[in-house]
């Protein structure tokens, strides 16, 4: 049990190592069809030739991966000879032109693919491994009846090989030499028809079980040749190729600084929805605070003439120094200050309610000098176009992370 699982294993990662650099094998890509024809003989009890019967048959077959294919055939024989020796396991020779039909499922294993490795292109001469199973069927003639039955209906299991010779250009043809050999595998069940005595389980004096077995008795030996046509895929070829392109290191580090800009980005416009909330909820406040206010109150004058941006930078928690997650928040107010030299800006530092009020005011104004020393350090903003203060605690967001923040609040006066 342990050796099949190794084996399986190890055909699973030469699937898998394929997989990562073939291209893409669509459903009725790498498809196949073969006719084949030969003979058929007993494994054993006969001479080998004169004891031939004609066989023919059809072949449909996709191949999954450059190792592994699977398919699906079907065959006759043609009933030129006898074969009526005791034990006569495949039945006399019948008046019909056809005396077995098979039809069945096979599988193949490319074994210089799977060993030597898959160039991009079939080899001339290539070998595979086939094993199959399905239904197998013989017409009897009516003096057989009383030992088979008028019909014979079994199932058979097949091992054997392809050797194949693939030409053309394009590899769009391929000739096959295709030994095998099928077991009629209820051969046994068969014993008490062929057997009229009351000891119906037993023939020649040997035990028989009644199971379905490989047994050489019940066996039989093909020798076909098969003309095979590939079909053109998707791709425009009969086999499987491997991707057009290959990434390099730099492919991938061009993707990367694509996203590492993208996510720049989204962080960008992820302040200004920020900052627009922060505003909109400063805004609502006021608007709170004016409708409770007295009529002798002051209220403030809002020059409809200035344009206003709102950019957040935000804090990690008891910290006042700009992460670099939030430095390109820093240089979009840089550069709206340096393309509209009569902006000012006025820089708002808040702090969470997380921790002691003192140490809030502190981080506050903080995180306000903070975004200030930025602009004016690496970005040579005129300290006079900045005003930054620490506002203390906020509440604005409902998130508290979020609370630590420094409002930057643009204006342009025309």
């Amino acid at each position: 049990m342990k050796k099949i699982i190794l084996i399986l294993a190890l055909f699973m990662g030469v699937f898998a190592a394929q997989a990562q650099s073939l291209q893409e094998n669509k459903f009725f890509d790498n498809m196949s069809v073969t006719l084949k024809g030969g003979a058929i003989m007993p494994f054993q009890g006969y001479a080998f030739w004169p004891s031939a019967r004609g066989i023919f048959g059809l072949e449909i077959k996709k191949q999954i991966t450059p190792v592994f294919g699977m398919g699906v055939e079907g065959e006759a024989t043609i009933n030129t000879t006898s074969w009526e020796k005791t034990p006569n396991y495949w039945g006399p020779k019948s008046p019909n032109i056809i005396d077995h039909t098979l039809a069945g499922l096979f599988g193949t294993v490319n074994l210089g693919n799977l060993f030597a490795g898959y160039a991009g292109k079939p080899r001339f001469f290539e070998l595979e491994g086939v094993i199959g199973a399905g239904w197998l069927h013989a017409f009897h003639r009516a003096e057989a009846a009383n030992m088979y039955g008028n019909d014979y209906n079994s199932w058979y299991t097949k091992a054997g090989a392809n050797l194949n010779f693939n030409f053309g250009e394009n590899r769009a043809f391929t000739f096959s030499l295709k030994p095998a050999v099928v077991w009629d595998m209820n051969g046994d069940v068969m014993i008490p028809y062929r057997d009229n005595t009351n000891a119906r389980a037993r023939w020649n004096g040997e035990p028989r079980n009644g199971k379905s077995q490989m047994n050489a008795d019940h066996a039989a030996v093909e020798l076909e040749a098969g003309l095979t046509y590939h079909f053109k895929g998707s791709n425009g070829e009969r086999y499987i190729t491997f991707c057009p392109y290959k990434y390099s290191q730099n492919d991938i580090d061009a993707l990367n600084n694509d996203i590492n800009g993208l996510r720049n980005q989204l962080n960008g416009l992820k302040g200004d929805l920020d900052a627009a909330n922060a505003r909109n909820a400063q805004l609502q406040r006021d608007l709170d605070a004016a409708r409770k206010a007295k009529p002798e109150a002051k209220t403030e004058v809002i020059d409809h003439n200035a344009k206003y941006m709102n950019v957040l930078v935000h804090f990690k928690v008891n910290k006042t120094n700009i992460t670099a997650d939030q430095q390109p928040n820093v240089e979009r107010v840089a550069m709206y200050l340096q393309k509209n030299p009569k902006a000012t800006v006025d820089i708002k530092g808040y702090a969470s309610q997380e921790g002691p009020a003192d140490n809030n005011v502190r981080l506050a104004n903080g995180r306000a000098e903070a975004v200030k020393n930025m602009l004016i350090n690496k970005y040579k903003i005129d300290a006079n176009r900045i005003k930054a203060q620490g506002c203390g605690v906020t509440d604005m967001f409902e998130e508290l992370s979020w609370n630590r923040v420094s409002i930057c609040e643009l204006v342009v006066k025309d």
